[in-house]
């Protein structure tokens, strides 16, 4: 095979294992029934956590010791108020997995084991995590936490309380919010009452809604009195859809390496076969024909010659 056949056939072994993937991790993965969402309206929110402690008691974790000094999350911790000091004062936000419509985390994962559930929230499988750890390399919103200290370490991050929400309830720290900042209801619900508050007291909130488009759009939406890159949000995340991004990657990885050695194998044989036919057994060219002999008949003549 020369070397125009190998890359071809190259080209075409990735473009069969990737664009499959690809194409499925664009795909809506909600299935039948609109998804749920929260929305998250930061003007509202006094900083007393009491949905970290709600978080802790509905999943099992230990109890916040001192939720003010946790601003992001951790593998202990799914859910975090961060405290910021903006051109507007002091504002609290609320920090969790944002819970993609579209999840690169999904389609980054090679067992399934991060799912997108019909419902909304994206939900890890413990039997099937062979511990890549490509969710976390790929989530936007830095949402995946691997437990590094562990001899059994697991992904953790916020399930947006999905036995709840399966079961028609609310998840934990919507129902314990004590100040209205945290909403719970249909996607398009909630944007359309976001868009309401912003447009019934625009002097409260900017004018955007972070989640509504941010890659792709996530089930956590946001309202906020200042920009949102000041109280801890990232602001280039854009609004495709980050397995369209990631996915093609992500999945080139594997078959790179598995057939890096047969390529450098492959270069390895070329290289020694060329050097075989240009050299005698002392390293001299084994050629004896004068240079131009070959011209007669039309045959090439050597590098040199060609090149002048």
């Amino acid at each position: 095979m020369n070397r125009r056949g190998f890359l071809k056939t190259l080209g075409l072994a990735g473009a069969t294992v990737v664009c499959p993937r690809t194409s499925e991790a664009a795909a809506p993965s909600g299935g039948a029934g609109e998804p749920f969402a929260v929305l998250v309206d930061t003007t509202r929110c006094v900083g007393c956590n009491t949905c970290t402690s709600a978080c802790a008691e509905a999943n099992g974790l230990p109890e916040p010791e001192n939720a003010e000094a946790v601003t992001r999350t951790t593998t202990t911790q799914w859910t975090a108020i961060g405290r910021y000091k903006t051109s507007k004062g002091e504002v609290f936000a609320k920090h969790q997995c944002m819970h993609c419509v579209s999840p690169a985390c999904h389609s980054a994962c090679l067992t399934a084991a991060m799912d997108k559930t019909p419902q909304g929230p994206v939900v890890w499988h413990e039997g099937k995590c062979m511990g890549c750890r490509f969710c976390m390399i790929s989530c936007p919103f830095d949402a995946p936490k691997f437990e590094y200290s562990s001899t059994n370490p697991r992904i953790r991050k916020c399930v947006m309380c999905a036995d709840r929400v399966k079961k028609g309830q609310q998840p934990a720290c919507v129902e314990n919010c004590p100040e209205g900042a945290l909403t719970f209801g249909k996607r398009s619900d909630m944007l359309r009452e976001a868009h309401k508050r912003i447009a019934d007291t625009s002097a409260q909130y900017v004018d955007h809604i972070y989640g509504e488009r941010e890659a792709g759009g996530t089930s956590y939406l946001y309202l906020s009195s200042v920009p949102f890159e000041e109280i801890g949000f990232p602001a280039d995340v854009g609004e495709s859809s980050y397995p369209m991004l990631t996915a093609p990657f992500l999945y080139s990885v594997p078959l790179v390496l598995t057939l890096a050695p047969t390529l450098l194998v492959g270069v390895a044989r070329a290289m020694k076969k060329g050097g075989e036919e240009s050299e005698d057994g002392n390293g001299h060219a084994s050629s004896t024909a004068a240079p131009g002999a070959g011209r007669a008949d039309g045959a090439p003549g050597s590098r040199e010659e060609e090149a002048s």
